[in-house]
C-alpha cells in the first residue's frame, strides 16, 4: 500500500533507513503511530494490530471514510475529478470560511475535500491560518491523482481487515495504553528553530513546549519497556532534548521540497532517535 496523500515530511524515501531500526525478532506486537500524517510507514509496515492517531480532525476524518464508506467517496471524488479547475478549487477551498456551512457537509464531503485540495493544492501542502481555515494556492498540475480508487480500495479493505484503532486525540493519550509488546513510531511536526519549516497543520502549531512535552512522554515509554523511534530536524535544540543514556541519536540525510527558506529545501539533515 502507498499513501493516498502528499504530505510535508513524508517519510516514503526514508523508509530503508527507519526499517534498521525497527524492531526484530517479534511477532504480534501492537504499532502506535500518534502523528500518522500520510502514513507512509504505517502503509508499509500493514501491520496486523496498530492505533493511528493526529491531531488534526479533518486528516483523520480522511481514514474514518475511507475504513466506512469508501464507494461514497470514491463516486465524490470522481465528479471533483471530472470538474478540477482552478475555480472549483478555490470554491471547494473556502468552504471552510463559513463555519455553519462547513459544518453542515457530511463527513464524505469534508473528507473528499480534503483529498481534493490535498492533490490539486501547491506542493501537496496541507497548511491552515491562525482561523484554522486552509490557505495553500491552487497547483496548477496537468494530471493530478484526485481519485485512486485502487489505492483507496486496498486501503479500506486493509482497515476493516485488521485490528486498526483510528484515534484524533493529543499524541500522549493516543499511546497511553502502549505496553511492553507495542513499538511507538514517533514523527511529529519537525523542530524548526526558524519557523521556517511548514508546522501549520493545526491553528495551536507545535513549538519547542510541546516538543519537551513529547521527550518526556518517550522517557516515559522507555521507563515502561515500549520500543520507541523518532524522527526529527537535526538541531541542536532536539540533540540537546535528547542528550540522555536512554536515547541513541542516527543522522540521516532526507530530500525535501517544501519549506520557506530555500536552504530548507533539497538534500537536508535529519535525525532518528530510538530508545
Amino acid at each position: 500500500m502507498k499513501p493516498y496523500l502528499k504530505w510535508a515530511g513524508g517519510k516514503r524515501q526514508l523508509l530503508t533507513e527507519i526499517e534498521k531500526y525497527l524492531p526484530k525478532g517479534t511477532t504480534g506486537y501492537t504499532y502506535y503511530e500518534p502523528f500518522v500524517g500520510a502514513g507512509a510507514v504505517f502503509f508499509w509496515l500493514h501491520p496486523k494490530k496498530a492505533v493511528i492517531n493526529d491531531f488534526n480532525t479533518q486528516l483523520i476524518l480522511t481514514y474514518v471514510v475511507i475504513k466506512e464508506n469508501v464507494e461514497e467517496l470514491i463516486t465524490l471524488l470522481r465528479k471533483y475529478k471530472s470538474q478540477n479547475s482552478e475555480d472549483c478549487f478555490y470554491k471547494i477551498r473556502n468552504a471552510d470560511r463559513d463555519t455553519k456551512k462547513f459544518e453542515k457537509l457530511t463527513n464524505v464531503e469534508k473528507a473528499a475535500r480534503l483529498i481534493f485540495l490535498n492533490k490539486t493544492c501547491f506542493n501537496g501542502l496541507y497548511r491552515v491560518n491562525s482561523l484554522g481555515c486552509f490557505n495553500v494556492p491552487y497547483g496548477k498540475y496537468k494530471n493530478p491523482g484526485i481519485c485512486e480508487e485502487a489505492a483507496l480500495r486496498q486501503i479500506s479493505e486493509y482497515l476493516n481487515t485488521n485490528e486498526i484503532i483510528i484515534l484524533n486525540k493529543d499524541f500522549e493519550f493516543a499511546v497511553s495504553n502502549a505496553g511492553t509488546n507495542s513499538f511507538i513510531y514517533f514523527d511529529p511536526p519537525y523542530h524548526s528553530p526558524g519557523k521556517t519549516n511548514f508546522t501549520g497543520y493545526q491553528a495551536e502549531g507545535f513549538g519547542e513546549e510541546e516538543q519537551a512535552r513529547l521527550c518526556d512522554v518517550i522517557v516515559k515509554m522507555t521507563n515502561r519497556g515500549v520500543r520507541c523511534l523518532l524522527s526529527n530536524a537535526d538541531t541542536d535544540y532536539i540533540r540537546s532534548l535528547y542528550n540522555h543514556d536512554f536515547f541513541d541519536i542516527i543522522s540521516v540525510r532526507a530530500k525535501r521540497s517544501i519549506n520557506s527558506d530555500s536552504s530548507g529545501r533539497g538534500t537536508v539533515h535529519e535525525v532518528l532517535i530510538k530508545n
